[in-house]
C-alpha cells in the first residue's frame, strides 16, 4: 500500500483496520478500528483532515480529499460506494453514499442519510435523516426503498470481506 506522510502529516490506520495495498493515503488520514480502503481509493489529507469512522468503509476508486475550511468525516457503520468523489463533507454514523456519486465542499449527511448512485451534491448541500438525494443536481426525499437494515448489511459484509482480503489475498506476480 502507498501511504505517505505529508511533511508532519501522518496517516493513522488502527492496527484492526484494512487498508488494500492498492489503496493510496496521503497526509492527515485517520482510519478507525474496523473500516476498510479499497483498491485504487486515493484518500489526500494535505490541506485538513481525513477521518474514516469505525466500521466504515472506502470502496474501489473512491477519491477522497479535503479544505482546511472543511474536513472530509465517515461516520461510523458507513459505506463509500466504488468510485465516489468525496470532497470536504461530512457524512453521518449509518449512511450510505453510492456508487459513482460526488459529495462536495461543506456537505452534510445526516447519520441514516443516502446519497443515490451518480447523484451530485454541489456545495454546502445537506441530506437529512432519513432521506435520499438522487439526480444531477441532487434532490432529496424519504428513502422508502433502502433502510438502514440494508445499509448495516453493506457495512457488516465489508467488514467481514476485509478480515478474508487481510488473511487470504496474495499477490501472484
Amino acid at each position: 500500500m502507498a501511504i505517505y506522510a505529508l511533511g508532519d502529516l501522518v496517516p493513522d490506520i488502527h492496527p484492526d483496520a484494512y487498508v488494500h495495498p492498492d489503496a493510496t493515503l496521503i497526509g492527515d488520514v485517520r482510519i478507525r478500528a474496523f473500516a476498510s480502503v479499497w483498491p485504487q481509493a486515493v484518500l489526500r489529507g494535505d490541506n485538513g483532515y481525513i477521518e474514516i469512522g469505525e466500521r466504515s468503509n472506502v470502496q474501489d476508486g473512491c477519491v477522497i480529499h479535503c479544505t482546511e475550511q472543511h474536513p472530509t468525516v465517515l461516520g461510523p457503520s458507513s459505506a463509500m460506494g466504488h468510485s465516489v468523489h468525496v470532497e470536504g463533507a461530512v457524512i453521518g454514523t449509518g449512511c450510505l453514499i453510492a456508487s459513482g456519486s460526488v459529495v462536495l465542499n461543506g456537505s452534510e449527511i445526516e447519520d441514516g442519510g443516502m446519497v443515490g448512485a451518480g447523484a451530485v451534491l454541489s456545495y454546502g448541500s445537506k441530506v437529512g435523516s432519513g432521506e435520499i438525494a438522487l439526480g444531477v443536481p441532487a434532490k432529496t426525499r424519504e428513502n422508502r426503498s433502502f433502510g438502514p437494515e440494508m445499509i448495516e448489511a453493506v457495512v457488516a459484509s465489508y467488514v467481514g470481506r476485509a478480515a478474508r482480503f487481510r488473511n487470504e489475498l496474495r499477490l501472484l506476480s
